[in-house]
């Protein structure tokens, strides 16, 4: 009898797990030049975003202003604005996978589910997965390992250490702490789509989903979904009081029935106004919140986001309400909020990179709902807005850590502002920090002809805290740098302002910030949505010849990216930006809507 294939594949770094944290992982720890091997047990990426389960984004800046995801985070979102403006799931499916495949650097293993970790001397020496489609395991040998899994699947493989379940208060000192712990967490949910028709659509439950005549059979569920768009079922949630993990097929098999039998109510048993409301997707993939969480050398408390505490070794943040779903899920009654712990945050807080490397493992790190953080301040970490900004924070780290050939605890210790640099130069917004400027870009030699270009290089790239911190001009007004002497330039990098908050973007407020809906109605216009209008369509920059005149040296009039960075590969005495305006023809506008740029930073390097 024959073996199944059997194949080894060699690479600086393996993230196990290709949700948002660990797809950004990867392109991160890629765009810095390590090899990297991205393997995901399921056929698309993006975890609990993706057309699998269908949740939208949260982050902090759904709940505070001004502190929107940017970095790898921002980027995706513009290009689903960008090229999905009806928010199709399918879509936003193929951006996550071109973002990947776009990486020469990543070896994307799809259909893989990682079952066996092979360890030496306490450390990760390679891990193997079996991918279903080619009926092959999948054997990857690494220097560096990153789980993403959101399971946390090789704490177990590995022997690093996790938890499961909430802590005493007295383990913290926490407010929500209980008296005695417990191994309880967070349920899992499955999602319904549906939208409104001009006609009736009737709908007939399967014989096996459960009845529920009336609201209280409903446990009080808050269902007025079908008038809040920007809102869900997360309701329909079960298995924080069993395990969530090994006990995922008997938990989803009653989420079904709980699930169809939510939509017969709503439009069979009771006047929901649903009469017009054709089912399109209930998910058989339950969304999952909370598994094993791994300890670090340092644990994240509610203190700490409460306080909107700092830190030192900080490389990501977070912002979303203290969201805690109890255990109980749809058992418990919903009557204001029963069922529900929160506490909406006013500040950002710091995520240490201490929190996202095993205490025990030295060359494991991990990111997303699975980080060194106690129950309560789990429950606002686990957003995917979060935990991608963590994602692109560990690849980054993973990256720079195997090329100074130190395990990632001594490249913290000894190179934390490096990693802290490195992020906020690829658009990582760190609370605290302020980005440091290139030393070719200097008040001395920077000039506009409109306005007071000083923000530029003030080294926080967007609004925040009562501060603008952009430059306000006028299309068609250069702003340049000069130098004394002919000067090599490497690159520019350009970041405008994309409507973090998005204000300016139309289209239903309530679900800008995300990257898909889940509900359309035929009363608003919710089929389409808009592109930030402050965002920067054409621009040119130019360069000065050996002769003295402006020489066009890039140009774009299709941009619809916050963060703009290309190489030049010249020698010059001056280096001008040019936002363009309106003056071509009609079928080439080069703004999305705005007479003014807005931009927070050009530098050249």
């Amino acid at each position: 009898m024959s073996e199944l294939k059997k194949v080894t594949t060699n690479a600086d770094i393996c993230v196990v797990g290709g949700g948002l944290a660990g797809t950004f992982a990867a392109i991160a720890a890629a765009r810095h030049g390590a090899k990297v091997v991205l393997m995901q047990d399921r056929p698309m990426l993006g975890g609990n975003c993706s057309s699998e389960i269908r949740m939208w984004v949260s982050g902090a800046g759904s709940r505070v202003r001004n502190l929107q995801e940017t970095g790898i985070m921002e980027e995706v979102l513009l290009e689903n604005m960008h090229i999905n403006p009806s928010r199709n799931f399918a879509v936003w499916d193929g951006i996550l996978y071109g973002k990947v495949k776009a990486e020469e650097n990543i070896n994307l293993m799809l259909n893989c589910a990682c079952c066996k970790a092979e360890c030496e001397g306490g450390r990760i020496k390679s891990v193997t997965g079996f991918q279903l489609t080619t009926y092959t395991w999948q054997t990857v040998e690494a220097k560096l390992f990153i789980d993403c899994s959101g399971d946390s699947i090789l704490a177990e493989l590995s022997d690093a250490e996790y938890v499961v379940g909430r802590e005493a208060r007295e383990t913290y000192g926490e407010e929500w702490g209980l008296d005695t712990a417990d191994k309880k967490t967070m349920g899992m949910s499955l999602m319904i789509q549906a939208h409104e028709t001009d006609h009736a659509c009737p709908f007939t439950p399967p014989a096996w989903a459960y009845t529920f005549n009336t609201d209280e059979d409903m446990k009080f569920k808050p269902h007025d979904c079908l008038d809040k768009i920007g809102t869900n079922f997360y309701w329909i949630e079960l298995g924080g009081e069993v395990d969530s993990i090994h006990d995922t097929e008997e938990i989803r098999d009653e989420l079904l029935k709980i699930a169809f039998g939510v939509w017969d109510h709503i439009k069979n048993r009771g006047d929901h106004g649903a009469d017009n409301w054709e089912l399109d997707f209930l998910g058989f993939l339950p969304g999952k919140r909370e598994s094993r969480r791994y300890i670090g050398d340092y644990v994240l408390t509610q203190n700490d986001v409460e306080a909107g505490r700092q830190f030192d070794d900080e490389v990501a943040y977070g912002g979303w309400q203290i969201d805690n779903h109890l255990p109980g899920g749809f058992a418990m009654s919903g009557k204001e909020g029963g069922h529900l712990q929160k506490k909406r945050l006013t500040e950002p807080y710091g995520i240490p990179l201490r929190s996202l490397y095993s205490k025990n493992v030295p060359n494991l790190m991990f990111a997303g709902r699975n980080i060194s953080a106690s129950h309560i301040a789990f429950a606002t970490v686990r957003v995917m807005g979060t935990c991608g900004v963590m994602g692109q924070a560990v690849g980054t780290a993973a990256a720079m850590a195997v090329r100074s050939g130190q395990d990632i605890r001594e490249f913290g210790r000894d190179h934390i502002r490096e990693l802290q640099d490195a992020l906020m130069e690829d658009d990582c917004f760190l609370p605290g920090f302020r980005r440091k400027i290139s030393p070719l870009c200097r008040m001395d030699n920077l000039s506009a002809v409109w306005g007071d270009a000083s923000n530029l290089l003030n080294g926080t790239d967007r609004k925040i805290w009562g501060n603008d911190n952009g430059y306000w001009g006028m299309c068609d007004r250069a702003i340049t740098y000069t130098f004394d002497k002919p000067t090599k330039i490497n690159d520019f990098r350009l970041i405008v302002d994309s409507d973090l908050d998005r204000e300016y973007t139309e289209g239903n407020p309530a679900v800008l910030n995300i990257s898909t809906t889940l509900f359309r109605r035929l009363d608003y216009n919710y089929t389409t949505f808009g592109f930030p209008k402050c965002m920067l369509k054409s621009f040119r920059v130019e360069a000065l010849d050996a002769s003295g005149e402006w020489k066009t040296v890039y140009e774009t009039h299709d941009n619809y990216q916050r963060m703009i960075r290309e190489k030049l590969n010249i020698e010059t005495t001056g280096v001008r930006l040019i936002p363009l305006g309106t003056y071509f023809s009609e079928a080439m506008w080069n703004t999305y809507g705005s007479a003014q740029a807005h931009i927070f930073s050009f530098e050249v390097r």
